[in-house]
This record gives C-alpha cells, sequence and structure tokens, in this order.
C-alpha cells in the first residue's frame, strides 16, 4: 500500500534505506514521495556489521589519534565506522516496563508498529532500561535475557539501534516512574537482613531504590560485593549480547544510582518524603557510610567531625535560608563545610570511578559506547551554597566546581556524559525556587569541554511543545551534543501535533539545529499526523496503530 505523506519535515529520502544506519550524505533533497518498500532490515544491519569486521580501538580515555574534534569537545568515532558528519542523532526512550517483571517484552504488537514510525520520522534509535530486578530475578547468577533478547530482534527488524542502560536500581517513586519494578528477591532479602546495605538518612528513613555506595567493596551480597555483582551482570550481558554490540546495540549507559543517574537519593518522591524545590537531605547514615566518615574525619585531625552529617542540614521540603548549613554563609563555607562536603562527593565519585572501571574492562573491544548519566538538579541553582546539588553528591557552589571532576572521571573511562534538562529555559520555572537550567548546562558544556568528553543529552520532563524543542536545538548546536535521548514513547507522543512537532524536532536536529524551510512540494503547510495516514479505513497503518494501542 502506498501512502502519500504531505509535511514540512519531510522525512523520506530517495537513497536507499539501506544506508541509514550507515550515516547517508546529509545533502539528500528533502521529498514528498509514497512510502518507499523498505528493504529487509536484516540487510541493513548485515551491510551495518561489514562496516565493523575490525573491532574499534578499546573505549579508552580519548587520545588525538582516537578521536576527532568538534564543537570544542572529542567526539569517538561513531560505532558504525564512520565518524558523523554533522547533525544530532535522536534516541527515544521506550517504555519502562518494555519487557516487564516477568521478563516478556509487553504490548508487542503496538511496540513494533511504533518502532516503525520512529524510523520513518528519522530516529536513530531507541532507549531501554534492562532491570536488574527483572533479569536476576530468580537468584543470584540467574539470568534472564530472552525478553531483552526479543526486543532486540524487534530493533533490528526496525533498522533502528539501541542504548542500553545497566539498571541497577529501582523503578518506583521518582518522577516519571510509572510501573514499580523493585531490586531482585533474593537482593532485597538481604537488605530485611542487614538495612544498613541500603541508602539512609539523618531520620533513619531508608531508602531501597539503590545499594548503599558505601558497601561497595564488602560481601553483603550473598557473598559478594555489588561491584561484583554488577560486573557479573555486565559480563552476561555482554557475553549473551555479542553479535549485537557495536551495531544494533550502540550504547551501553551503566547505571550508577538512583534513575540510573551518578548521584544519591536526596530528593525521593515517595510518599510525599520530598516536595520541589526542597532542598533534600543528605544520605550518610548507614553504618557503612558512618564508618567511612569516621575514618575521613580521623585522617583530616578532627575526629569530632565523623559522628555523623551536619546538624544543621535541615529537612527535604526546606529553603536553603531556612538552615544554618545552606543559608547565604552558612556551615557549608566552613572548613567543616568543606570536609565533609570534598568526603560526601568523593565518596559518589569513587563509585562511579569503580563500576565504569569494571564496565570499561568487560565492554572494551566491542564497539559499544560507554555512557553515564548525571542528574540535571537546578533547583537553588542561583544560591551560594546550591543546597539541592550538595545533598545529591555534586560539590557545586559559587565558590566549587562540582562538575568538572564528574566530567574528567567519565574521560578516564571513555564513558559519554549524559545530562538532562536539556530542555528547560530558566523563564519558565517559578521564581522562588532559584531555578537556572540554562546556566547549569552551560557550567556542564564547560566541564565536558575542558575534561574532553562527549556530551549528550535527555529532556528531563515529557514535553511536547515547540519552545522545548527549540530549546534543545538550540543547546545541541552550541553544546555539539553527540545524541539526544528524548523521554519519552507513548500515546502522547503520537498524538496529533504533537507527533508533527516531534517530526519536525527530528528534522531540525539532523540538520545541526538549524530550523529547515518547508520543501518546495509541501504546498498544503504540513498536516503530517501518522494516525491520519490510512488509505483504507479497514486497514490502520501500523504508525496509527501505535498511536492506538499504547
Amino acid at each position: 500500500m502506498a501512502l502519500t505523506l504531505r509535511s514540512s519535515t519531510s522525512f523520506l529520502s530517495p537513497l536507499d534505506p539501506a544506508s541509514k544506519l550507515l550515516h547517508k550524505p546529509e545533502d539528500a533533497p528533502p521529498s514528498c514521495v509514497a512510502m518507499p518498500q523498505q528493504a529487509p532490515a536484516t540487510t541493513r544491519l548485515r551491510a551495518l556489521r561489514a562496516a565493523t569486521q575490525s573491532p574499534p580501538a578499546p573505549v579508552e580515555s580519548s587520545t588525538p589519534a582516537q578521536t576527532e574534534l568538534l564543537h570544542g569537545q572529542v567526539q569517538q568515532a561513531h560505532p558504525g565506522g564512520e565518524p558523523r558528519r554533522g547533525g544530532v542523532p535522536v534516541y527515544v526512550m521506550l517504555p519502562l516496563d518494555t519487557v516487564g517483571p516477568g521478563g516478556q517484552v509487553l504490548r508487542a504488537r503496538a511496540l513494533a508498529a511504533s518502532l516503525m514510525a520512529l524510523r520513518s520520522a528519522g530516529v536513530e534509535g531507541v532507549m531501554v532500561d534492562v532491570w536488574w530486578g527483572v533479569v536476576e530475578r530468580d537468584g543470584p547468577g540467574r539470568y534472564d535475557w530472552e525478553g531483552y533478547a526479543e526486543l532486540v530482534r524487534m530493533v533490528e527488524r526496525a533498522g533502528l539501534r539501541l542504548q542500553m542502560v545497566m539498571s541497577f536500581h529501582q523503578c518506583g517513586g521518582n518522577v516519571g516512574d510509572s510501573c514499580n519494578i523493585p531490586l531482585p528477591p533474593w537482593v532485597l532479602e538481604e537488605v530485611s537482613a542487614n538495612p544498613d546495605i541500603v541508602y539512609t538518612d539523618r531520620s533513619g528513613r531508608r531508602n531501597p531504590e539503590y545499594i548503599s555506595l558505601g558497601c561497595d567493596t564488602l560481601p553483603v551480597l550473598k557473598g559478594r560485593t555489588p561491584i561484583q555483582v554488577y560486573s557479573d551482570y555486565m559480563r552476561s550481558f555482554r557475553d549473551r549480547f555479542s553479535g549485537y554490540l557495536g551495531t544494533v546495540i550502540a550504547e551501553v549507559q551503566v547505571g550508577l544510582g538512583p534513575c540510573g543517574e551518578l548521584r544519591y537519593p536526596s530528593y525521593p518522591e515517595a510518599d510525599g518524603t520530598w516536595r520541589f524545590p526542597g532542598i533534600g537531605e543528605f544520605q550518610c547514615y548507614d553504618k557503612y557510610m558512618r564508618a567511612s566518615l569516621q575514618s575521613a574525619a580521623v585522617a583530616a585531625g578532627h575526629e569530632n567531625w565523623g559522628t555523623g552529617g551536619p546538624h544543621d542540614a535541615g529537612e527535604y521540603k526546606q529553603f536553603p535560608e531556612e538552615t544554618g548549613f545552606f543559608r547565604r554563609e552558612g556551615t557549608w563555607s566552613t572548613e567543616y563545610g568543606h570536609f565533609f562536603l570534598e568526603w560526601y562527593s568523593g565518596m559518589l565519585l569513587e563509585h562511579g570511578d569503580r563500576v565504569l572501571a569494571a564496565a570499561e574492562a568487560i565492554f572494551r573491544g566491542t564497539g559499544a559506547t560507554l555512557s553515564a548519566k548525571v542528574a540535571g538538579i537546578h533547583w537553588h541553582y542561583r544560591t551560594r551554597s546550591h543546597a539541592a546539588e550538595l545533598t545529591a553528591g555534586y560539590y557545586n557552589t559559587r565558590r566549587h566546581d562540582g562538575y568538572l571532576p564528574i566530567a574528567r572521571m567519565l574521560a578516564r573511562h571513555g564513558a559519554v556524559l549524559n545530562f538532562t534538562c536539556m530542555e528547560m529555559k530558566d523563564e519558565q520555572q517559578p521564581g522562588h525556587a532559584g531555578c537556572s537550567p540554562e546556566l547549569l548546562v552551560q557550567q556542564v558544556r564547560a566541564a565536558a569541554r575542558t575534561a574532553r568528553v562527549e556530551l549528550a543529552g535527555e529532556n528531563a520532563l515529557e514535553r511536547y511543545d515547540e519552545q522545548a524543542f527549540e530549546q534543545v536545538a538550540s543547546t545541541a548546536a552550541s553544546a555539539g551534543l553527540s545524541a539526544f535521548t528524548y523521554l519519552r514513547m507513548n500515546r502522547n507522543l503520537f498524538d496529533g501535533d504533537n507527533w508533527r512537532r516531534f517530526v519536525a524536532f527530528v528534522k531540525t536536529m539532523a540538520d545541526g539545529g538549524e530550523r529547515t524551510a518547508l520543501p518546495r512540494c509541501d504546498t498544503g503547510h504540513s498536516d503530517l499526523y501518522v494516525g491520519f495516514l490510512d488509505a483504507a479505513k479497514e486497514r490502520r497503518t501500523p504508525e496509527a496503530e501505535a498511536a492506538a494501542a499504547l
């Protein structure tokens, strides 16, 4: 069935679709043509694999011989074998429960239709969480990859690529969490027996989202350390998907904390514990973190500093000026404050370094890019103390750069720095919260450039409006993003104007952030909506099915 499309963001090309994964030249003219009969995905992916018969250089710290300097930062060679030629590839996050708690792909028919729609729109690929609580649910070292193997095959057939997240955290209790996937049952048994292996706040509240980094090197998980458990998991993943790494699986994002981000769970939304724009709380009160703090205090010659975290740091929902620690010239700016914040942020950096060192060794030579995610904590950024960033583990104040050490740590392991809140503008934030997402992104961009590490981005919240897309495109052009991952694929994305704006956004990103004029053949001023592409009423297109079924 031939479908004729009219759109200002024409995404069909007269070129052979087999060239998409091999990065077709950018000067292909926009066209308004009938939907072409695509070559089988297996043919396209076979061509891509042929281009990567010789494994790329190991994923290591960048060197001039291995990389190309673009936009003032180092860009790794594309896993397909050729460097990117301008433009920013767009990925789309799949639903959190794409592979459900039982290990099966959910809503497979709707998913297949959705992947086809994304492919038609010019999207590069999709991102999926590979949940620890799903894969290793049956017991230590018992891995069930079958649901994810089916997903990889579906993505391959659609001619797309994958960013796969090693999600060692719980799903549920945070912004945007639409389902509940806890840590593996056998891990929760260990938590019940020893509650100190999860993060704990000053009042003794335990957080089961992620294993405390304080016990990274202790055998608290059925005789294995958390680092050993994460390493075994990643090694099993590598072995199971070795034939897809570097081709269909373009990137492995390594989860490093709650929500997969390198941070402490300082602002949990579950049960109303925290509410925006609260400062959050330090998470250093499990016995392993307290022992580390005590040891650091003794080494610093101030044993009394190791009895616990700051006593005047307030509570989750408070504002900086309501506390002794975070107020304008508060305890954060004293010698003690510097000691504590150096230790607290340093522990987080060491955790990231350990996990990424393991990941680098495991995935070296596979051709897959490594990445790690850093949270965009933009509230109270305009205050001196940057309280919300401090409780999350980022020692970033008006006097101290908290993101350059993170960028340098990632650079040591050849990992991309994936940062959120790329869609936000300062003028859209509530005045009382001291927000500045734009200045925050600028600071992180500068840190990435100084450390010579790639910068990629995500939107923090679901957005479908023109302003958000324009902000992302502008940031992508100025920051030289290596990729952008859009949150998230759902029913709303495929809805009328939302889909039309998204398709236009993908085209804009492919053009390097430049807004493109209407193609001459689009005399109808663009009314593209995949839900309308039903040449026969008795048979809806897969795109329409995606919108209806999600």
